[in-house]
């Protein structure tokens, strides 16, 4: 998030039914994806559900990323770099589709006989990298994980309601729910699900997931990580799905976004997810292949950090959104790739939920006009006039350092000293794990993916003590409608409960929403059949990767 932890990212199988024994096939139809690609935004960028499909296998093909993880450890893997990565190493109880919808996973059915109880039936024969085959022990050991304080994991927030895992049989494992949850069963299908092999993760004890083998069941295998340079995954042959297309795949870690750009079109790399903004133009026109736009779920925030300061006073919030050029940020942040919006969340979150609860939750929320005169007003209300506030920026794309400059222009132009303090792209992505990195900076910009189709994988942000919650906001009323939307199993019943969350959040900016950004995947002419869609998160889209002729 970018994380979009967040991320970026977003995406809500709406689960209907609470009590009845639902099959991995009730599970999918359960669950609706959002829109999908194949018509013209209003912004005017296409939208496609998915690339060609691959007409041969390859040797081995080069992606570009714009880190390196600092860890691919499972229960670390919030951000792009390493989901990216490690969705074609490690697989999840359940799947996230390329049509953003749930599917069966390592589990092949997963049942719900009560409200707080969930039930997975493991694959038979499903061998981990190390040959060893999967068991119920290694789905408990690899949950369990996620749920010890000691790990500090990053997905623990999504295990608050659990009261149990435990092995039900050979292939089969059984979680108990303190309450019901609407969320976890969805969850299953991103890094909080993943299953692992429980003898290789206690041998590598704390040097798993930076050293040596993964031991997890995907199509790729880790191969060589050179640090600082690169990563290889090779192809996993006793892999229990469809083999994948390429032997190979290499991970290209370039921090510089022209260098980026540059590798692309040179063909030194293959192609590349998260494509700096500022080079939609050049990749469009040169023709060393071709750019996709495709469902991102994903919007474009001020995370704000710190309310210790002039940013908690909710005006001072207001008058630096009155303030924001919005168009213009999208105009040159993001090429015109995206829209402007007042919505924390993406209008494809809301797709499955009825009209009036749309209608609702988007009804009056933060006004995207700039209004110089009325945000000035706010600061003197305030007595925040010439108060220093600090934005943290990073060369990681013109969307990021755009926007940074955007909200320093905003404050300049209302009385605010906005200070910018760049960070290296490598270290970006601790703003989001580590609290001294955030010690001294007010806001970031951070584009946050949904992980999950449902409007509350945002909106749960700014529940007391949640993770992205860093600038420590309580409100027992907004907790209570958390608890609330998460207990409800009835998808129309639930976004009820999540638009008052939505106005709750709007009305006190707890982050400052800015624009809606669609997916970005470039494919040079020689390889095709990556998704179009933020799927590429948790879904293993390296392996339908293949010759494009």
């Amino acid at each position: 998030m970018t994380l979009a932890p967040a991320r970026r990212a977003t995406k809500r199988g709406r689960l209907a039914l609470a009590t009845a024994l639902l099959s991995a096939t009730a599970l999918v139809a359960a669950c609706s994806g959002p829109p999908h690609g194949g018509g013209t935004d209003q912004a005017g960028y296409q939208l496609s559900a998915t690339t060609p499909p691959a007409k041969g296998e390859l040797d081995s093909f080069t992606w570009a990323t714009y880190a390196e993880p600092p860890t691919l450890d499972y229960i670390q893997a919030f951000d792009y770099p390493q989901n990216t990565i490690l969705s074609n190493v490690c697989e999840s109880l359940m799947r996230w589709t390329p049509q953003l919808t749930l599917a069966p996973g390592l589990a092949e059915k997963a049942a719900n006989p009560d409200p707080t109880t969930w039930v997975y039936d493991l694959r038979s024969g499903v061998h981990f990298h190390d040959g060893t085959v999967m068991t119920a022990d290694d789905v408990v050991y690899s949950l369990s994980r996620q749920t010890d304080p000691n790990n500090a994991a990053a997905w623990a927030q999504v295990f608050q309601n659990v009261d149990s895992i435990t092995k039900t049989g050979p292939l089969q494992a059984t979680v108990k729910l303190k309450q019901p949850d609407s969320q976890f069963p969805q969850y299953m299908a991103t890094a909080a699900g993943v299953v692992a092999a429980k003898a290789g993760v206690e041998a590598a004890g704390k040097d798993y997931g930076t050293t040596g083998g993964l031991d997890c069941t995907g199509p790729f295998k880790l191969g060589t990580w050179a640090k600082g340079q690169s990563l290889e995954l090779q192809r996993f042959d006793d892999y229990w799905g469809t083999k994948a297309k390429s032997k190979k795949v290499v991970f290209s870690f370039l921090t510089d976004s022209s260098a980026r750009t540059n590798a692309m079109l040179t063909g030194d790399v293959d192609g590349g997810y998260l494509i700096p903004t500022e080079s939609y133009d050049r990749l469009k026109k040169n023709g060393p292949g071709t750019l996709y736009f495709g469902e991102g779920l994903s919007t474009v925030n001020v995370n704000v950090t710190n309310m210790q300061g002039a940013l908690g006073d909710v005006r001072v919030r207001q008058a630096l959104s009155l303030a924001l050029d919005r168009s213009g940020f999208v105009k040159t942040g993001l090429a015109g790739s995206g829209t402007v919006t007042g919505s924390l969340t993406t209008k494809a979150a809301w797709g499955s939920a009825p009209d009036d609860v749309r209608k609702s939750a988007f009804d009056g929320l933060t006004p995207t006009t700039q209004d110089i005169d009325k945000a000035k007003a706010l600061v003197k209300e305030a007595g925040a006039s010439g108060k220093t506030l600090v934005m943290a920026t990073s060369t990681i794309g013109q969307d990021v350092s755009l926007l940074a400059t955007a909200v320093q222009a905003a404050g300049t132009r209302i009385g605010l000293d906005i200070q910018l303090k760049t960070i290296a792209p490598n270290a970006f992505t601790a703003l989001f794990t580590d609290a001294k990195a955030r010690e001294g900076i007010d806001m970031f910009p951070e584009t946050y993916y949904d992980s999950i189709t449902d409007p509350l994988d945002l909106l749960v942000n700014f529940r007391t003590g949640a993770y992205q919650n860093f600038a420590g906001y309580s409100d027992k009323a907004y907790d209570d409608l958390v608890d609330q939307a998460t207990a409800e199993y009835d998808p129309a019943k639930r976004g009820a409960i999540e638009a008052k969350l939505q106005q709750a959040a709007s009305q006190q900016l707890l982050w400052i929403p800015v624009a809606e950004w669609p997916t970005a995947v470039f494919l040079n002419k020689r390889i095709t059949g990556a998704p179009t869609t933020i799927s590429y998160m948790y879904y293993p889209w390296a392996a339908d990767v293949g010759a494009a002729r």
